[in-house]
């Protein structure tokens, strides 16, 4: 088990890929031997960012998404005639990023997290961490995003704080588990096809 805990001085910020916000790069990772580290060279990419008014989705052929609401509420993502309701917090939606999707913000704005993948190259997964519990981790790269507070987590049977704003990196070379303790977190998984 190797950790890395990431500090917000650490993260970087970037425009959406359509220029219409900004988002904050937790983490991310691209193709190996890859020159410029863009859009089309990305693996997989965790990012918080707000949205404060109805618009478009940057269009991301290829890529599969996660995302949850972490502040505020009233998300909801519509698409043709389909719609992805995430007007209560930490509820995790997946979409691709063909879709062509339009945002309606019900309550004002919102902060939310997005879990990016390179569809066949990258499987993920992402939930909250709300109460204390155990959950098993499989062989893996795991992001746990502590939110506005610290979170305790142990792992292995080892104690972790992480501080509110900062991410826990773990990478798991096999299946493990982790106890959440105390605190609000969010966590990502991210795991290599194959």
């Amino acid at each position: 088990m190797k950790t890395t805990l990431l500090k917000p001085e650490d993260y970087t910020r970037a425009p959406w890929k359509n220029g219409g916000g900004v988002f904050t790069d937790i983490a991310d990772a691209h193709r190996p031997g890859t020159d410029v580290k863009d859009w089309d060279s990305l693996l997989w990419r965790f990012a918080s960012t707000p949205i404060v008014a109805p618009g478009p989705f940057s269009h991301m052929p290829g890529i599969d998404r996660l995302q949850m609401v972490v502040g505020g509420r009233g998300l909801v993502l519509k698409a043709g005639g389909q719609e992805f309701d995430e007007r209560e917090p930490f509820t995790t939606v997946r979409f691709t990023g063909e879709m062509e999707i339009v945002t309606e913000l019900e309550a004002g704005p919102v902060e939310v997290v997005n879990l990016m993948a390179r569809r066949g190259a990258v499987e993920i997964e992402m939930s909250a961490l709300k109460a204390p519990g155990e959950r098993p981790l499989p062989a893996a790269t795991h992001l746990v995003y502590a939110l506005s507070d610290d979170c305790h987590i142990r792992l292995n049977g080892e104690r972790f704080l992480v501080p509110g704003g900062s991410t826990l990196k773990v990478e798991l070379a096999e299946a493990s588990s982790l106890t959440s303790v105390s605190g609000l977190a969010v966590l990502a998984s991210i795991r290599l096809a194959g």
